[in-house]
């Protein structure tokens, strides 16, 4: 398996902080996933932003693939340094490099269970023409918050192993589509019997299993079964109460925004959040108060005028402590 690096591949510098990788994964996410994109080779890019995105966003995964990573550059300038079949240090990263490759080959293999995303198990006996079971196969299923609303019905095609009368293990190419109940969380497992690898020898088929992996929102972040959604506000829009069109995952509703709104003040919306078996979660609209840029004269009028009239001091509480 050829080294890959995880951070060009989210378009982040190696010190990007847990907010920036998010962000990127987010933004990338919703470009190339295969249901919505149109792009080239959309579902091999989005199994690529994903497969970064698990590594990066894992603090331990993220320190051990950083070592990977430096011990590849390092062997890339070794070459440049002293020369060799691959010529310079940018050549040799291209092209990689057997013991690098090996390497990173492994890390993944301990991250996700096997190359391509599996994860293997059910041997079942060996030897001759026993019966023998197909292999397990586990494969992660990206899942958006809207999909997750009622029962969804979604294809997915994958490599499935399968092992012939000699013991050796070859891939084919299967197809499915997939009921994804309503109220899935995150890391649900969903068992399909008999999906999996292929038995031998009249042995009985291995299981898929299906790891639900919610793709992460634009605009909602998930609290439980709770999502909150930052609401921004003019000044004026908090101070007076306002009413506007806020998004939720099944369209958009009314919101009132009470007069004297405060930053950081949650106006929660009942039943708009993720379904579960108890019932549906919440929506919660966290308010933000926005200035505007004072770009012109008349603007910046408006402000002195109203900080004389209003008498307002808003560390007046520091006086008391």
């Amino acid at each position: 398996m050829k080294f890959v690096d995880y951070y060009a591949v989210l378009g982040i510098s190696p010190d990007a902080d847990d907010k920036a990788v998010k962000v990127a994964y987010k933004k990338l996410a919703r470009k190339y996933h295969p249901d919505v994109s149109k792009e080239p080779q959309a579902e091999e890019k989005f199994k690529e932003i994903g497969e970064a995105y698990e590594v990066i966003h894992n603090k331990e995964e993220r320190a051990k693939y950083d070592v990977l990573r430096r011990n590849q550059q390092n062997r890339a300038q070794q070459q440049a340094n002293y020369g060799g079949s691959y010529g310079s240090s940018q050549n040799h990263y291209q092209q990689g490099d057997p013991q690098a490759d090996q390497e990173f080959s492994d890390f993944v293999n301990s991250m996700f269970g096997g190359a391509g995303g599996f994860n293997h198990g059910g041997q079942g006996r060996t030897g001759g023409a026993r019966a023998q079971k197909g292999q397990d196969v586990e494969i992660e299923f990206p899942v958006f918050l809207e999909e997750t609303l009622v029962d969804t019905v979604k294809p997915i095609e994958f490599m499935l192993p399968q092992r012939d009368s000699s013991g050796r293990v070859s891939e084919v190419k299967k197809s499915l589509k997939v009921k994804i109940p309503a109220g899935s969380v995150n890391g649900e497992r969903i068992r399909l019997k008999g999906q999996g690898g292929l038995g031998s020898a009249n042995g009985p088929n291995g299981d898929l299993y299906l790891q639900i992996r919610l793709v992460p929102h634009p605009l909602f972040d998930v609290e439980g079964h709770d999502l909150n959604i930052v609401v921004p506000l003019a000044p004026w829009e908090a101070a007076l109460g306002t009413k506007i069109n806020l998004p939720t995952l099944a369209g958009k509703i009314q919101l009132t925004i009470p007069a004297n709104s405060q930053s950081g003040q949650r106006l929660r919306i009942k039943g708009k959040g993720l379904i579960s078996k108890k019932g549906k979660g919440d929506l919660f609209a966290v308010i933000k108060i926005v200035n505007p840029a004072l770009s012109d004269d008349v603007s910046k009028k408006l402000w002195q005028e109203l900080a004389e009239k209003a008498h307002f001091d808003p560390r007046s509480n520091w006086s008391k402590s």
